[in-house]
């Protein structure tokens, strides 16, 4: 695709336990509030590709759009390669 991978400025600021068998609001608080953005200039103004593996409850990616909503100018568009029916 020629697209930047920007794998270091979304960062989980501690582990976590796995969310698979967590119930929907379980893995909502396993995972708010872990990630920052450390560097927003490198996302303001971008439009940027959350990728994930799979979607259960969309949880880590909520947490993560969380933290980019901070951003200015970001727009963002999510990619997985499978989504579960929980």
């Amino acid at each position: 695709m020629k697209i930047l991978l920007e794998t270091t400025t979304l960062v989980r600021t501690k582990p976590t336990e796995t969310q698979t068998r967590k119930s929907r609001f379980k893995r909502w608080e396993n995972v708010k509030d872990i990630f920052v953005v450390t560097r927003t200039d490198l996302f303001a103004d971008r439009h940027i590709l959350l990728v994930d593996d799979v979607i259960t409850t969309g949880a880590t990616l909520e947490a993560c759009i969380l933290a980019l909503s901070g951003v200015p100018g970001c727009r963002i568009s999510v990619a997985a390669i499978a989504a579960s029916l929980i």
